[in-house]
């Protein structure tokens, strides 16, 4: 099959699209021929050698944790779903023809491909940090680079929670936090100030705050809620300097998978797909990551 892999740390070019053996679902698992898998900054992160307390590996390695596609193999010990299913969840190597599953869910009604395999870590994310930052019903919530795939699901999570969000981006992406239901304000100067006028004219305050781009902004972020123990970030690896938490372990995906999955049933979460990219071009599609202002989510496509 053809996979993309990379042999040594550093930037896209590392990435290189390969001719491998097909994995094969062991026991508790479920193999996949992949439509669509889900591109997330810690395919990077990892390609960069940033992060591999949380995720060691031997290279060469392959990419991917997302992925939806057609069932070709159930492992022993597996129950409840079939070959020929269509599924969405996480695994290893997603970035490849066929890749093996440890968490999936049927694909809701409705979904390609493409959109299915932009939920799973997303949606675990958004929901691990919505838990660990306290924010409840009735309370402001901030988040710092609203506009991607986690912004995304946390916009519409956390309205659907009863909490107010304010959510910052750039400015061509101010309408579609607004369409998520988020008071929205641009980066850039002043942009603090804005923030605090948004929370008087809601509810008075911002109580807790979410830093999902790692634009150097904690400080910030701390200064707005008072407390750094109310600041969560998942991508500012300096983070706990400042007394926040750097939230980069994964908690449940099954059961993140199936609040995603009654979610989209009610028409309450919806992440649409910025863009597209054939195997050969995941180079571009972690830059273009990378890069952010992205508009929900990337996928690559075998």
């Amino acid at each position: 099959m053809k996979k993309v892999s990379f042999a040594e740390f550093g930037g896209p070019d590392v990435l290189q699209l390969v001719d491998a053996e097909e994995p094969h679902a062991g026991p508790g698992r479920i193999r996949i021929a992949v439509r669509a898998a889900g591109v997330n900054p810690v395919d990077w992160r990892i390609r960069e050698g940033q992060i591999l307390g949380a995720h060691p590996i031997t290279l060469p390695a392959g990419v991917g944790l997302d992925a939806a596609g057609v069932v070709d193999e159930v492992g022993e010990g597996v129950d409840g779903v079939a070959v020929g299913d269509h599924v969405f969840g996480e695994g290893a190597d997603t970035y490849a023809e066929f890749a093996v599953l440890s968490a999936w869910a049927r694909m809701p009604e409705g979904l390609t491909f493409e959109e299915a395999a932009g939920y799973p870590s997303v949606v675990e994310t958004a929901l691990r940090i919505i838990g660990q930052v306290g924010v409840r019903s009735g309370q402001t919530l901030l988040v710092s680079g609203a506009s991607g795939g986690v912004g995304s699901a946390v916009l519409q999570i956390a309205r659907e929670r009863g909490i107010t969000v304010i959510g910052t981006a750039g400015a061509a992406n101010q309408d579609y936090l607004r369409g998520l239901g988020a008071l929205a304000t641009t980066y850039g100067e002043g942009w603090v100030e804005r923030v605090r006028q948004l929370a008087r004219r809601a509810t008075g305050r911002v109580d807790a705050a979410l830093d999902l781009a790692g634009s150097g902004v904690i400080r910030e972020l701390v200064e707005l809620t008072g407390d750094p123990r109310t600041v969560v970030s998942i991508a500012d690896l300096a983070a706990p300097e400042l007394g926040v938490r750097f939230s980069g372990t994964a908690g449940s995906v099954p059961a993140a998978l199936a609040e995603a999955v009654g979610l989209i049933a009610r028409g309450r979460l919806h992440i649409p797909v910025e863009r597209s990219y054939p195997l050969a071009e995941a180079a571009a599609a972690h830059v273009d990551s990378r890069a952010g202002h992205t508009r929900g989510r990337r996928v690559v496509i075998p």
